[in-house]
């Protein structure tokens, strides 16, 4: 059976409220996630979208409750079905984390232990938490390489991630993702450094997962073009902060905040021909020294155009604009 998306259909399973993630540095407090809220539902895809350095890694990560020193969460909630992950004892996260809720790292070749067997990896999971023992729980191993489409799996089981290529080896992470029929998965920058036909058969695995466990997705990307593909749901990150957040057609349509605007401003447009793409001037702020009004202020062009002096003062906070879109930014206020 096929599952289809319907936004306010699908109870709810994750809700993330106030998260602040800080890392405790010599030269000072970085806040890489600062008051962070997200809604996910079951079945949704929803992507967080954002800049290198804008937080959406540390989000997924406080999420996994996988964050090490010097960073610590220091704020907020993490409820996922109601019971509240930030309360849970680190054994009781353990059981969860892989079984429950699963992630998919930026870097397969490295996420992996490059002295154990790919199919050892990946049979690993039932081991741990079904209690499947050796030729049994490999047997499982070689039927999710079936499924993900690694060829000849009886025999990949048996090979060493460095005798496996880049989509390879993403295939055998989502293998261990798919292993217990996860309710989330998080995925982080699943197609970086892939090719594009590589690239659409990740999202395309993906995309069958959640049509056929009913999983909700978190995809953590820098592309708007696989945002574009795949996701229902979009927030849009800018130093530790989600700056919009709305339906995937609502936000490519309507982007509200000037960065949104910058950022699809910025994609080239095929048979459109321009001398330069649109660049966003100035810098992402110091997130250790962080400016009292908005953080995109001094790169807004809207902030110049409509002389609003309160951007540079006084923090926004995240408003609803209908339609489930909500924006950060003085301009709708």
């Amino acid at each position: 059976m096929t599952f289809t998306y319907i936004p306010g259909d699908q109870p709810e399973i994750l809700s993330v409220r106030g998260l602040k993630t800080h890392f405790f540095t010599e030269e000072g407090v970085v806040k890489a996630v600062d008051g962070v809220d997200l809604t996910l539902h079951r079945g949704e895809v929803l992507g967080v979208v954002g800049e290198s350095g804008c937080g959406k890694s540390v989000t997924s990560l406080s999420i996994m409750r996988l964050v090490g020193p010097p960073g610590r969460i220091v704020a907020g909630e993490i409820k996922f079905n109601g019971e509240d992950l930030l309360a849970l004892s680190d054994r009781d996260m353990n059981r969860l984390r892989g079984d429950r809720i699963t992630m998919i790292f930026q870097q397969p070749q490295t996420s992996l232990n490059p002295v154990y067997s790919t199919g050892n990896q990946v049979a690993e999971v039932f081991q741990i938490h079904t209690g499947a023992k050796g030729k049994s729980a490999l047997a499982k191993a070689v039927e999710l390489f079936k499924q993900v489409g690694i060829p000849d799996p009886n025999k990949k089981v048996n090979a060493y991630p460095h005798e496996m290529s880049g989509g390879q080896a993403q295939r055998v992470m989502i293998a261990m993702g798919l292993a217990m029929s996860p309710e989330i998965l998080i995925a982080d920058e699943p197609t970086t450094a892939l090719d594009v036909t590589i690239q659409a058969q990740i999202l395309d695995l993906i995309r069958t997962m959640r049509n056929q466990l009913n999983t909700a997705v978190i995809l953590i990307t820098h592309e708007l073009g696989v945002i574009a593909e795949i996701a229902d749901t979009v927030a849009v990150m800018y130093a530790g902060q989600i700056v919009e957040e709305a339906g995937v057609e609502d936000l490519f349509e309507q982007p509200l905040h000037p960065y949104t605007q910058g950022l699809l401003g910025a994609l080239p447009v095929i048979g459109k021909h321009t001398e330069k793409l649109a660049v966003i001037p100035g810098s992402v702020p110091d997130l250790v020294n962080l400016p009292p009004g908005c953080r995109f202020a001094d790169r807004c062009a809207q902030r110049e155009l409509h002389d609003l002096t309160i951007c540079t003062e006084q923090a926004p906070e995240l408003i609803p604009q209908g339609n489930n879109h909500r924006v950060r930014c003085w301009l709708y206020t």
